[in-house]
């Protein structure tokens, strides 16, 4: 395993400072984003695929400061009701598809999206009730009618192209949890695997030990962000982990992300870990900020410090039973 930046964090800085800073503080592998949500301050599909020298490059500034680039990021809605917004995020996809295949990259991070309940609808309507019966028809309504057309032909083009799909399980999207994934991995291909971040884990009440065992035995575990999430329990036991509250109001919130190391002890941390190295997964733990009790500095440098003692610094050796 490596320890890598989801280099967004540091999108003040030209990308070589970027590179330079994490290279000084021990990281070893960066994921870069293209666009859609998190933008793309590192990483600019249209000049890179307009321009052969520029994609070397990047390679280039990376691999000199003895870093890997794990992957591709671009988080956005496909699927949105609204055609701009959907013909927008589509687009980016593409390009980072096609951009993920010229620079050597296996896996493009992406959202599943979300879609409205019927051809007329304005906005995403992420269902996750099964009565009354409305709820279970539009649910089926976006997948057979919106989800598992679109992704099948979006994971035939990654095919052609060499690149597998990370999808993060995240609410408010179609895939939000492992049995969500995997009903979209079943449905259209083995391009279809999972970024596994936590933090979207430990709120709905999900184990990821038991999340990483699972979407690892289905060889289905692509890419992993380390993320934390903290449950305050008192506003949880008055208002359960539901909560729609701004992320700034966290005094008022049942959860917020942190830090790793702010929401979760060591324990779980190190369990995470090893479930990760006993499915085989040998990629980036790729750190990424969204604390807004540490700034991003801070941050950045108590995530490295938490994490780098967790992390296997060499193969197990031979087992003296063989």
């Amino acid at each position: 395993m490596k320890l890598g930046v989801f280099t967004v964090l540091l999108h003040e800085l030209p990308l070589e400072d970027a590179l330079d800073e994490l290279a000084g503080l021990g990281v070893e592998a960066v994921e870069l984003a293209t666009g859609n949500y998190p933008g793309s301050s590192h990483c600019h599909p249209d000049r890179l695929l307009a321009d052969d020298g520029a994609a070397r490059a990047l390679l280039d500034a990376i691999e000199r400061r003895g870093l890997v680039l794990s992957a591709l990021s671009q988080h956005g809605n496909p699927l949105h009701p609204d055609q701009d917004i959907a013909r927008a995020a589509h687009e980016t996809w593409r390009k980072t598809v096609l951009l993920a295949e010229q620079l050597g990259v296996r896996h493009v991070i992406a959202f599943s999206g979300c879609p409205g309940d019927d051809d007329g609808a304005r906005f995403p309507n992420w269902v996750t009730c099964a009565w009354p019966d409305d709820f279970a028809r539009v649910r089926e309504w976006q997948w057979s009618e919106r989800v598992l057309p679109y992704w099948s032909a979006e994971a035939a083009f990654a095919r052609e192209h060499g690149v597998r799909i990370a999808f993060e399980p995240h609410p408010g999207f179609v895939v939000y949890n492992p049995e969500t994934l995997l009903r979209l991995r079943d449905a259209v291909g083995p391009e279809i695997g999972a970024n596994l971040d936590p933090s979207h884990l430990f709120w709905q009440g999900i184990d990821p030990v038991e999340a990483i065992r699972v979407l690892g035995d289905a060889g289905a575990l692509f890419h992993f962000h380390a993320k934390d999430t903290s449950v305050d329990p008192v506003n949880a036991r008055v208002n359960g982990v539901l909560d729609a509250k701004p992320y700034s109001e966290l005094a008022r919130r049942s959860w917020s992300f942190r830090t790793v190391g702010y929401g979760h002890g060591e324990d779980v941390w190190r369990a995470i870990v090893s479930a990760l190295r006993l499915v085989g997964y040998d990629g980036a733990i790729s750190i990424e900020h969204e604390d807004a009790l540490l700034s991003v500095d801070e941050g950045l440098a108590k995530a490295i410090a938490f994490l780098k003692p967790l992390l296997p610094a060499e193969p197990p050796s031979q087992p003296w039973w063989t």
